[in-house]
Order: C-alpha cells, then structure tokens, then sequence
C-alpha cells in the first residue's frame, strides 16, 4: 500500500464505559484498562465498516501497544475512544486511538494489529477493495 497517503476518514468514535473495577487504589482508572479499551475500540472500528463476511473471515491480534497517558481518567467520566486507521501494510494495520474527556486528551495510543485468517490463524492480506473501506485513498504498491 501507499503508506504516504493522508487519513481521509474521519475518526470512527467509540464511547467507553467506565467500570468501577477499572478504577485502582489512587481514585482513578487503571493503566491497563487503557488496553482493553483501546481492543475494543479498534475492532469495533472494524466490524463496523468491513462487510459481514469480512468480518467472518478474518481475526485480528494486537501486536505492539505504546500508550501516554496524559490526564487521570476517572469513575464518572464521559470518555469517547477516536479511532484513526493510519495505514494498512500487508497483512498489519496501524491505529491512532486518542481517548479523550470532551476536548481533554487523556491518552494517545500507537498500535500495531496482525490481520489473521479466520480457519487457518495464518496472516492474511486484505484484499484492496476492502482496504478501500477504510482508506479509499489508499492505492497498492
């Protein structure tokens, strides 16, 4: 794929609930709810704009995760996850995932996703025009 090509979507928005069992022994959510959240939220982004059979066909794995944190979250917070594909290159997926309070960055989340084959749990490519679903912009190398 092009990985020069600008993000032409807009972020895909993911409101997260806050459990009381995220929240630590300092008052407020813990670090590595930030990861469950930051799953969930990018395959949401996914099972929202691939076909159904996309979605049947195909698995992801998280690969790397590199998160700053920025602001405490707390219990009572209204928190939306912004989901934003970067670039697809083979069979893995960079996301952008900045999880915010209003227009208060709590935290920016760099990750890596390994596209896997629903029978076989090898990676698989995805075909182009799938591609095109979520960077229509994106041309093949």
């Amino acid at each position: 794929m092009n990985n020069s090509t600008p993000q032409t979507l807009p972020a895909h928005l993911v409101p997260i609930a806050i459990q009381p069992s995220d929240i630590d022994f300092m008052g407020h959510v813990n670090n590595a709810s930030y990861l469950t959240w930051v799953q969930e939220a990018v395959i949401d982004h996914w099972r929202a704009l691939a076909p159904a059979e996309a979605v049947a066909a195909h698995l992801w794995v998280a690969l790397k995760h590199e998160i700053t944190y920025r602001r405490p979250t707390f219990l009572d917070d209204t928190v939306i996850a912004h989901v934003i594909l970067e670039k697809v290159q083979g069979a893995r997926a960079f996301y952008e995932t900045i999880i915010k309070r209003g227009e208060d960055v709590l935290a920016e989340v760099k990750s890596s996703w390994c596209c896997l084959d629903a029978e076989t749990l090898r990676p698989a490519r995805l075909a182009r025009d799938l591609v095109e679903k979520f960077l229509p912009s994106e041309k093949t190398a």
